[in-house]
């Protein structure tokens, strides 16, 4: 296995281009250049800024001036925003605080001018437009170079799509109006430079840590087919299954080693992560170092808006960083994929796992309340322990900004998505191959096996190994769990403490009204 990394990440300069998107990086009014200037871009800088753009907020760092005009970096970070947009909208997650536009994810009432879904649809096409530029200026630079670009441009177009269903597109840097196109159509193109890049991306766990190799193109092609059926109206669970089955077959391997009494699970979202024996499983992690990759809207994002100063992992320590911001806490349906009784008690991580009898129950509940009567009380509901800072030694390199990386693509994905395909293959019956596909991600986290899931079982799997991570919504809109539906409630849905139904147009976001009046080219996603 070669582990090389690219940690101390070096952004280009921001290049303020237009993707046709209004104000989506900035304005345009700048003095013509001499045409005698001699100009040269610095490709592999460039090649970078196209990768930073999901783990950094600009140039400068956390501090620094952010990419995304007229918005700050914590609210254009991609994973903030993807928790943000995935998370806060679901039974997994709620937040306390009172920042514009958190009230609306907490209760499925966002519309077009939401300010975080703005600066997430704004990060997502700066991204694009890099990498437009990219392979305008050097798409015959180096192939294996070219072909992660594609990949990147197709993984940001996945999100968008996946958000905002039909959308602004274009495959080069102009600054003319981008046409809108359908929700099948960018499923078509991402579908079909997968299959393009596919061979010239270097094989799994041969390449540089924190670049795409293959399996990062097999994670993103069965996530789509995974999800075809709510993209196109044609199911794809064969290929889903197919390209799941790639990802299991190749180096990438759950982590299963504990160490130093932190759990195999635990281990994935500790700031040694990328050298702690867990990159085994880390298709596509963003790389932090808390001290040149810092950024408030990745992983220090995760652990902070989940941790208070009542809280203790390690003697009197908290999640290994001088951040608590106390605002993001988990639903007690959430709690319920551990404590389907409804008795889960109100202790310390360490007792709750125990009680769960899951490693995956990373969860505090001592002085907290199960139910979340009140919204703007962060105690009001248990608290979420499964980011943190701490090294496996159990101390922290950097005390604010984590070292911890996010594994953005890991390999359990593939397992769970290989499982539900099968299954739903095989009308709705678990097979022998999806069993054990399960049973490994069970085993894992030291909980028992079952004789046998249902597609729901296979649901509530998904939300006990990915809560957190960005993907929850997408798993109940596959399941018709999640806007239009009025059978499985969880609090605060549709702004009611009992839940209630809320509209299905809510299943796609809308397009962010300062894009509307800047291109003449697109029509509002419908219900908005």
């Amino acid at each position: 296995m070669n582990f090389k990394y690219i940690k101390n990440i070096v952004p280009a300069a921001a290049i303020c281009l237009s993707l046709g998107l209004g104000s989506c990086v900035g304005d345009l009014d700048v003095t013509p250049i001499d045409p005698s200037t001699n100009m040269e871009a610095d490709y592999d800088a460039l090649f970078n800024k196209c990768y930073a753009n999901m783990a950094l907020a600009g140039n400068g760092g956390a501090n620094g001036d952010c990419d995304i005009d007229g918005l700050d970096g914590g609210t254009t970070g991609f994973v903030r925003q993807l928790f943000n947009a995935n998370e806060l909208t679901t039974d997994e997650s709620i937040c306390c605080w009172g920042d514009e536009g958190i009230p609306a994810f907490n209760y499925n009432q966002w519309g077009a001018s939401h300010p975080m879904l703005k600066g997430f649809y704004y990060r997502l096409y700066f991204g694009i437009t890099m990498c437009n530029f990219y392979l305008t200026e050097a798409a015959d630079y180096d192939a294996t170079m070219t072909a992660e670009i594609r990949f990147l441009r197709a993984m940001y177009y996945y999100h968008l799509m996946d958000c905002f269903g039909n959308i602004p597109f274009l495959t080069e840097v102009s600054s003319d109006p981008a046409p809108q196109v359908s929700r099948n159509e960018v499923y078509n193109f991402i579908e079909t430079e997968l299959l393009e890049i596919e061979s010239q991306l270097v094989t799994p766990m041969t390449g540089t840590y924190g670049r795409a190799d293959q399996a990062a193109a097999w994670i993103l092609l069965s996530r789509l087919y995974l999800n075809a059926e709510v993209y196109t109206g044609t199911a794809q669970w064969a290929k889903a299954a197919e390209y799941a089955k790639k990802v299991m077959n190749s180096a990438y391997k759950l982590h299963t080693t504990p160490k130093n009494g932190w759990s195999a699970y635990q281990m994935l979202f500790m700031g040694d992560n990328g050298e702690n024996g867990a990159q085994c499983e880390a298709i596509l992690p963003l790389l932090q170092d808390g001290l040149t990759t810092t950024s408030w809207g990745t992983s220090l994002f995760l652990m902070a808006s989940t941790f208070k100063a009542d809280m203790t992992l390690v003697g009197t320590a908290t999640n290994g960083t001088t951040e608590l911001w106390a605002g993001n806490r988990a639903r007690p349906e959430f709690v319920a994929k551990f404590f389907p009784n409804g008795d889960a008690p109100a202790v310390t991580t360490a007792e709750m796992v125990a009680a769960a009898g899951d490693d995956r129950a990373l969860l505090w509940g001592k002085d907290r309340t199960l139910s979340v009567d009140d919204v703007a009380d962060f105690a009001s509901g248990y608290s979420v322990t499964k980011f943190t800072n701490f090294y496996t030694s159990g101390t922290a390199k950097h005390s604010q900004f984590p070292d911890t990386d996010y594994f953005l693509m890991r390999a359990a994905e593939a397992y769970l998505t290989f499982a539900e395909a099968d299954t739903r293959a095989n009308g709705g019956s678990i097979t022998t191959e999806a069993k054990v596909a399960i049973d490994a991600i069970r085993t894992r986290a030291n909980t028992s096996i079952k004789n046998t899931y249902s597609l729901n079982d296979i649901l509530d799997e998904w939300s006990r190994e990915f809560y957190y991570e960005g993907r929850r919504r997408i798993d109940l809109i596959r399941f018709g769990q999640f806007g239009g539906n009025g059978e499985y409630k969880w609090q605060w849905k549709g702004g009611v403490k009992e839940g209630t139904v809320f509209n299905s147009n809510l299943n796609i976001f809308a397009i962010p009204d300062t894009d509307l009046n800047a291109n003449s080219n697109l029509v509002q996603n419908p219900g908005y």
